[in-house]
């Protein structure tokens, strides 16, 4: 590992550990999709803190196309990060906004299945499906999207995850349910679908697992996949309670202050 590379993880992850904002990483490291999943897998194995899942990012076809990339990317997700519907979570002025999502909670046998998954064969590992919310920002002085390098060499951008009410997992069509999130106290909603994440939610839950699969991954546990936002990024415009709903699977509610 270079010096440049070690110096610019460790204070990464130190801004990740205590809440803080550092300068915005060079270029070199953050402009390529490639250079900036080794530079997130790097400043990952710096965090002491269990990893309880994945998230898929870069999920909506057209911003992969506007973006000029081929596939969306994941990330780790920690447990420090994790939490119930209803908790508060802090933001600040390089927050990018707010997500909701459909995540599956994943059978720890998976790691020990073989060959690829496909849509055929993926519902066998799900145990539970539920509604979550991502608060999704930066942790350097930047704003915007210029590249999936932005988002991916900054832990993948994940601030919190806040997470609704698990169901035990059936077959449902999950390609087509409306979604919405909304913050009464000010009057903003923003209605979404499921059939904006990578074609639908659980064809991105594929895509994430035979990424681990290949990356070799063996969390040796149940686990949580976060497959990506239905409603795009949602500004967060004033802070308090932001709702989101997503037909059949429920709620799921984050505290903004």
């Amino acid at each position: 590992m270079n010096k440049q590379l070690e110096k610019l993880s460790s204070k990464l992850v130190n801004a990740f550990l205590n809440n803080k904002i550092v300068a915005p990483l060079p270029l070199k490291y953050t402009k390529k999709l490639k250079d900036a999943q080794k530079f997130r897998a790097v400043c990952e194995s710096k965090i002491n803190n269990p990893i309880i899942g994945f998230k898929a990012a870069g999920t909506g076809i057209p911003v992969i196309k506007k973006l000029k990339e081929k596939e969306p990317f994941y990330a780790s997700i920690f447990k420090r990060n994790f939490l119930q519907s209803g908790k508060k979570v802090k933001i600040n002025k390089f927050t990018l906004g707010i997500e909701l999502e459909v995540c599956y909670l994943i059978k720890k046998n998976f790691f020990f299945s073989k060959g690829i998954i496909t849509m055929k064969n993926v519902s066998k590992y799900i145990s539970h499906i539920a509604p979550c919310i991502e608060v999704v920002g930066y942790r350097q002085r930047k704003k915007g999207i210029t590249s999936f390098g932005d988002l991916c060499s900054d832990f993948g951008a994940n601030v919190k995850f806040l997470i609704g009410q698990k169901k035990k997992y059936k077959k449902i069509k999950i390609e087509n349910l409306k979604t919405i999130i909304s913050n009464k106290k000010i009057k903003q909603s923003v209605i979404g679908n499921t059939n904006t994440v990578y074609i639908n939610p659980l064809n991105s839950l594929r895509f994430v697992l035979n990424k681990i699969k290949k990356d070799k991954i063996n969390l040796n546990k149940n686990f949580y996949v976060f497959t990506g936002s239905t409603v795009g990024v949602v500004p967060i415009l004033s802070k308090g309670i932001y709702t989101g709903k997503i037909d059949k699977l429920g709620s799921v509610k984050a505290t903004i202050y």
